[in-house]
Parts: C-alpha cells; structure tokens; sequence
C-alpha cells in the first residue's frame, strides 16, 4: 500500500546508466541481505574512486550489479539504523540520537521493521552485528523480527577504552603525522584512550550478545569482523532453500579500528585500509557463498554504510570523497553514503545512477519483492527502488528528500536542508522555531557545496521553503512515539 506522503512533480535528476542484455524478472520471494558498514565514508571503496584501498569484492558487485552516487543515509549510527529498519526518517520515531549503555529508550514495540515484514512471509532471519536502538532487553533486535541475534548492542567505542578525540590545531599536518605513528588498538587499556578515573568515556563494559545472553564482555574487537562473515556464512548454508534475510551491520570502520592479524599492514592506507579491505573480504566470501549455493541469481545483496566518515579521528577516518565534512553533519560529507546493490540476472550489470534513494528505502523495495503489503495505518518515507534498480524508470522515487541532524529526546526535529533534483537548500531554525534559508548549492555542478547560487535562484528558494516547512509540519503532527522502560 503506498504511503500517505502526496506525491509531487518533481525536477529530476539526469541519470547515467549502462544496461546489460538478459535481465529477467527478478524472482518470487527472493533473498536479502544487508551489509552495512560503520563510519565509512563515500570515498572508501575502489569503485568510488579511493586511490590505495583495494576493494575487488565491493567493486565487483558494483559492476555487476547497480552503485548510486546520491545514496543518503542519517548523519549518526542510532538514527541512520532507525530508518533502514522502519522505513521512515528517524524523526518520524522520535529516534532521532544516538542511544548509549543502559539506555531506558529505545525502538518502540509498535513499529514495524524491515524484519519483522519479511518473517510474516516466510522468512528466516538472522542479524549479525551492532544494533544501536536501545539495549534494554524489550529494544534488542529478537524482539523486533529477527528469529536470533549476535552482535554488540551499541557502537564498539562505548566501553572504557573509548578512543582521544584528537585536538583539532592549526598544524594538523603534524597532529596527523604524530597520530599515524600512534598505538591505537585501544584493546586492554592499550593506546590512546579517555581516563574513567577523570569521569571521562564509558565506564561499562562492551557485551557481546548472543540474543539475551552475554557471551563475553570487552571483546577482543581484532576477531569480530572475521567471527561475523563466519555465522553469516553458516546460516546462508543452513537457509540455502530460503528465503531469508541477513542483516549484518560490522563493527568496523568505526573507531577504534580493529583488524585480524592476518590483515594487519596489508594496504596501503595504513590500518583504516586494513580494515575497509578486511570488509571486502567478507564481502568477498558471502558472494562466493552464494555463487557456490547457486543461489546467488536468487540472492539480492546490499552494500552501505551508516554515516559519511568520523572526520575528527584524522588518520583514523575515512574518506567522503568530493564531498563536504564527514559524519555528524548534514553536508553531503555526512549523510551521502556509497550505495551498492547486487543480484546477477536482475539487475543490469554496470548501472550507474545519480537519482537520489536512501537507506530507509530497503524496508518498501523488499516488501514488494517478497509480496507483503506496506502497513496502512502510518506514515513511511522510503520508496520502493525495484523500478529504478531494474531500469524500468530512470527517475528517483523522491520528490523531496530532507536532512535532519539529529535532535535530544522530546526535543522537536532539526531539519538542515531539502534537496530537489540537482538542488539543495540548507535551513536552520530561527529562536521561534521557524525556518529559514541559508545557502542553495547546484550538488550536480559543486558537489562540494562550495559556492552558494541563492541569490540567483531567489523563486526556487522560496519554493523549497515552503515545501520544507509543510513537510515538517505534517512530519510533527504524525510523529510516532518513542519506546520506553
């Protein structure tokens, strides 16, 4: 069923597209799985165009299957996890932060998740990784649709060896050289890490979590990426007959940085490059996988990230490519995510895209594949892709696609800008709550939002406005509520 957002004309974004012969339909209930990085940037992949990491897994699935340039997802974990799972911008759930340990919030009972939609069809599931929307017992992923759960319940930094931000100087060039030749591992009190005694960092330990259970606290993080392909490969071998969906969210490139040993001064790029390769060889041996079971025809494979990259952390952060700042911000830097999605046979192989999509759209482009209907009795945001990706429509689903920053609980949404088409229009709110336009920025022609055209373009202006105050008035009258203890 569609959702209740009227649908607009819109200036659509031109598309670049190569399309292979011999897409067929794709099949009835297919797989699905999600790998969804932690902090990485747009920049970070061999095929979005990183210089030194090498990347072939990631790179292959982008040729043989669909890559987006305009692929949004939130500018924090917590939010950007909330709307790949409901479907919807985090301020819609009034999960618009980050939650920490022993948090008495977190995903309402109430919504309905990506998960939680497929399991009504038949579907095994299984999530593999973190979490991040609320640890209490009631909030944990089994108790949201999916039949089990290993993995860490917030980000991996919020434990007592929480990683030094670096001190932003004049002379970064120094402060990145002294960082570079650091010991960070911030593994059993090793490096550079916040002093609990001074009431700085987390002062609990970080639960590895089997459903309900703690199976080991403070983790040694080294073997995490590695123990998650290892039960993400079991339970594809188990649900080979399918269907199924695996979300495996990794830990990793989050700071602070962990790679096995095997992988450790590998790349080029120092040890974020040994981490962002070692997530290519896990994507490397699930598609193997698949292409072993035969069932990767039948398999529709997912690559992204939560968030652009956590800039403050110097050498130890990613890349956001062309695009300005990183992670935290609603510059393209933050929000704008690689997007990359895989499924031999059914989606033409090399198709490039600029036509804006988002995370929160995986929630209605895998309920129409698998047959279930949107539920009716509430607002959702995302749009279901399989036109696009097929190359049955060459246009984005969105009319309208809005940045929110993130706000306190029970604090009202903070919208920072709307993007139409090759427009974007950042806003602020003033005293009185009201928005108001800042800078207009042509992101086909500056993507790196350099160089402000609003006293150009003065009607389009006041149409962007407009439309951004109505949707913020409609999105604050239809908010859902927040869970609690």
């Amino acid at each position: 069923m569609r959702s209740k957002i009227p649908m607009l004309l819109l200036a659509v974004l031109p598309l670049m597209v190569q399309v292979s012969e011999g897409v067929a339909a794709p099949p009835e209930k297919p797989n699905f799985i999600v790998l969804f990085a932690d902090d990485q940037g747009w920049g970070d992949l061999g095929v979005y165009g990183h210089p030194d990491i090498r990347t072939p897994h990631i790179d292959r699935m982008a040729r043989e299957g669909a890559r987006f340039t305009s692929f949004y997802a939130a500018p924090f974990c917590g939010p950007s996890r909330a709307a790949l799972m409901t479907g919807s911008y985090p301020p819609r759930l009034s999960l618009d932060f980050n939650h920490g340990p022993k948090a008495s919030t977190g995903i309402h009972p109430d919504e309905i998740t990506v998960a939680e939609l497929l399991r009504e069809r038949g579907y095994a599931t299984q999530m593999i990784g973190k979490w991040h929307l609320g640890d209490a017992p009631e909030f944990l992923p089994h108790r949201h649709g999916f039949d089990s759960w290993f993995g860490i319940p917030f980000s991996n930094d919020m434990w007592r060896y929480h990683p030094v931000m670096p001190v932003r100087e004049p002379e970064d060039e120094r402060m990145i050289s002294a960082r570079q030749r650091a010991d960070l591992t911030g593994f059993a009190g090793k490096g550079t890490h916040y002093d609990l005694e001074k009431g700085q960092g987390f002062p609990h330990p970080l639960p590895l979590m089997r459903d309900d259970e703690v199976v080991e606290v403070d983790p040694d993080q080294r073997s995490l990426t590695t123990a998650y392909t290892e039960l993400a490969l079991e339970f594809i071998e188990e649900h080979r007959d399918g269907p199924f969906f695996l979300y495996l969210p990794y830990a990793m490139p989050h700071v602070p940085l962990f790679v096995s040993n095997r992988r450790w001064g590998k790349s080029l790029r120092g040890r974020y490059g040994d981490v962002i390769e070692e997530l290519d060889w896990s994507v490397g041996r699930i598609l193997d996988k698949l292409g072993d079971l035969g069932i990767d025809r039948n398999t529709l494979v997912v690559y992204t990230s939560d968030n652009g990259p956590w800039l403050q952390y110097g050498i130890d952060a990613g890349s956001a490519g062309p695009f300005r700042l990183g992670k935290s911000t609603t510059w393209e830097g933050g929000m704008r995510v690689p997007g990359i999605f895989w499924m031999p046979g059914s989606i033409p192989a090399g198709r490039v895209t600029s036509a804006v999509a988002a995370n929160m759209d995986l929630l209605p482009t895998f309920a129409g594949l698998a047959g279930s209907d949107l539920p009716d009795d509430r607002i959702l945001d995302g749009r279901d892709l399989w036109p696009l990706l097929s190359g049955a429509s060459e246009e984005s689903p969105h009319d309208y696609f809005y940045f929110f920053h993130g706000s306190r609980p029970g604090a009202p949404p903070r919208m920072e800008g709307i993007r139409m088409g090759r427009y974007k229009l950042r806003l602020r709110s003033t005293a009185s709550g009201e928005l108001e336009a800042l800078q207009l920025y042509d992101l086909l022609a500056d993507a790196g939002e350099k160089f402000d055209i609003r006293e150009r373009h003065s009607a389009l202006v006041e149409e962007l406005l407009v439309q951004a105050r109505s949707f913020l008035a409609d999105l604050e009258a239809d908010t859902r509520p927040l869970g609690g203890l």
